[in-house]
């Protein structure tokens, strides 16, 4: 193989690895957002949580034991 060639061959494999790694990155920052969207919502879930069991006032009641008994 001559010099050419192999600078060639060397060439073409930057371009696919620069484009693979482009694509990539792509797909991070997208999965980043939704992880980010996603923690938002779960922190609006565990304020809205709290928000019912002060409103309704639940838990503490785990170990009184059913009326029927």
């Amino acid at each position: 193989m001559s010099l050419e060639e192999r600078i060639n061959e060397l060439e073409t494999r930057l371009a696919f690895q620069d484009d693979t790694i482009q694509a990539l990155n792509d797909v991070l920052v997208m999965q980043q957002r939704v992880v980010e969207r996603l923690q938002l919502q779960l922190a609006a879930l565990a304020k809205r949580q709290e928000e019912l069991i002060g409103q309704f006032g639940g838990g503490g009641d785990d170990d009184v034991p059913p009326p029927h008994y």
